[in-house]
């Protein structure tokens, strides 16, 4: 059973057992983890009533979406990560290059890459000549 919480967290909980995040303030969660889910699950059964048994195959069929579930996130992980160094191989291998790119008004412009900065919000920019802050993006045409 779920209940929504004043705050908007979520709290599951069975007979005898209730997991919740955690609520200090400025703290934050990724939600339950596969521990909490194996927790929760042997609680229920546990405290199930012998005269209406569940059906077992519900556990595992919960089991089985919840690990495929924790994969598609891994992979989602794993692939923002590979992205990430992808773009900033191809910027670096930019660097002392002669390319085309848009500027911030969309004009074609050309010069040589000498500077690569890396930030944590917009990934690599170039640095064009005197023009620096060029999304890797921008670059139309190398050479």
């Amino acid at each position: 059973m779920s209940t929504t919480g004043i705050n908007g967290s979520t709290t599951l909980s069975t007979t005898g057992t209730t997991l919740a995040p955690p609520t200090t303030p400025g703290s934050s969660t990724s939600g339950l983890g596969e521990n909490d889910f194996l927790t929760l699950m042997m609680d229920q059964l546990q405290n199930q009533d012998p005269l209406s048994p569940d059906d077992p195959t519900q556990y595992l069929s919960e089991l089985a979406q919840f690990s495929s579930l924790e994969q598609e996130n891994s992979i989602a992980t794993n692939t923002a990560s590979s992205a990430s160094g992808t773009s900033a191989a191809s910027a670096l291998a930019l660097l002392g290059h002669t390319v085309s790119y848009n500027d911030a008004s969309g004009t074609a412009q050309t010069g040589t890459v000498s500077k690569v900065d890396f930030t944590s919000t917009s990934g690599p920019t170039l640095t064009i000549g005197t023009t620096a802050g060029v999304p890797l993006a921008s670059v139309t045409d190398a050479s």
